[in-house]
């Protein structure tokens, strides 16, 4: 099944079969994009393992860390685009700091 993908002409969502998604921010070094995905990619695989395991506390850890990664991306919480640079860089270090060991 293909799944129809397109992004608005305003380039700050895109919709996949119907539904609005937003993008990351552009403004994110490529190297904490990077970071910032294995992290989201690390806590969905936990989500995935704690479900089927029937851990409800170790479900509820890997959301919450997959909520700080897509925060971290600017994907939840306020708008990357009605941010300024200090407020796009604080969003994304405090991810890091929250999702890295001795951060």
């Amino acid at each position: 099944m293909s799944r129809g993908v397109e992004r608005t002409d305003d380039g700050r969502w895109i919709v996949v079969d119907g539904r609005r998604w937003r993008i990351a921010d552009p403004a994110l070094p490529e190297d904490v994009r990077a970071r910032l995905l294995h992290h989201l990619g690390v806590a969905r695989a936990a989500v995935r393992t704690a479900g089927r395991a029937g851990d409800d506390a170790a479900v509820a850890a890997a959301r919450a860390r997959v909520h700080l990664a897509k925060t971290g991306l600017g994907e939840r919480g306020p708008a990357w685009w009605e941010q300024d640079d200090d407020a796009r860089r604080a969003r994304w270090e405090a991810a890091l700091v929250a999702l890295e060991p001795g951060g």
